[in-house]
């Protein structure tokens, strides 16, 4: 069975060094680098998840997941900082970032999570097409009329689900629970984050993905 592949990103090379060698022992390959720069140097696109620093010299954590988010980047970002806000938090959401996790951490919260997101299940073979909307369920591809749209692995998750499940209504509660599982500290706010980022995605067809003010989010397919 192929290894997941992990790199780190931190310019604090303690906290590289022990990331790295509790990862490997947990059965993952690592890579450690210590900045944004050298980042996206790397060829990102062979891992399979990306821990990542927010405060680092030069380019920011933040600004590193957005760049990556701008590029399609779908590869899970996991936050590691000690900036610990609720504020900080939804930044980190909104700007690509799939889980938060607070310093100072324990091994094994980290490795917990990492788990977790690394275990979320794949979304079915096969293509979605409403109107102008396109969504491919096997390349993980969202296009609007001819332009492709990049989206995180958790932005594609939330809309595969309400797409595979069209004019049920989801609480936020079951949202996280489909697309987080059990994955902790994960808030309703984190919800409402994601989907506003999907519907600006989605430009004139924001309207797809419905609030039912009380109860949750529905892929509305009588959209016109």
């Amino acid at each position: 069975m192929t290894k997941h592949k992990i790199l780190i990103v931190d310019d604090e090379p303690d906290i590289c060094e022990i990331l790295a060698y509790n990862l490997t022992n947990e059965g993952y390959e690592t890579t450690c680098v210590r900045s944004a720069e050298d980042a996206l140097k790397a060829l990102v696109a062979e891992y399979s998840l990306i821990l990542l620093d927010v405060m680092l010299g030069g380019m920011s954590g933040y600004q590193l997941a957005e760049t990556l988010c701008r590029r399609g980047n779908q590869i899970p970002v996991v936050f590691l900082t000690a900036k610990d806000t609720e504020n900080d938090m939804l930044t980190g959401f909104s700007v690509g970032g799939d889980d938060y996790i607070p310093k100072p951490f324990s091994l094994k919260e980290v490795s917990a999570r990492v788990k977790a997101i690394l275990k979320r299940q794949k979304t079915p073979d096969g293509k979605f097409i409403f109107n102008d909307v396109m969504i491919d369920f096997e390349l993980k591809e969202m296009a609007v009329g001819a332009i492709k749209i990049g989206l995180t692995k958790t932005e594609f998750e939330i809309i595969s689900l309400l797409a595979n499940n069209q004019n049920h209504v989801f609480s936020r509660e079951e949202i996280i629970d489909n697309v987080w599982k059990d994955t902790p500290y994960i808030t309703e706010r984190t919800v409402d984050v994601h989907i506003t980022r999907l519907r600006k995605k989605l430009g004139s067809h924001a309207s797809l993905i419905s609030n039912r003010p009380g109860f949750g989010y529905l892929f509305n397919a009588l959209d016109k």
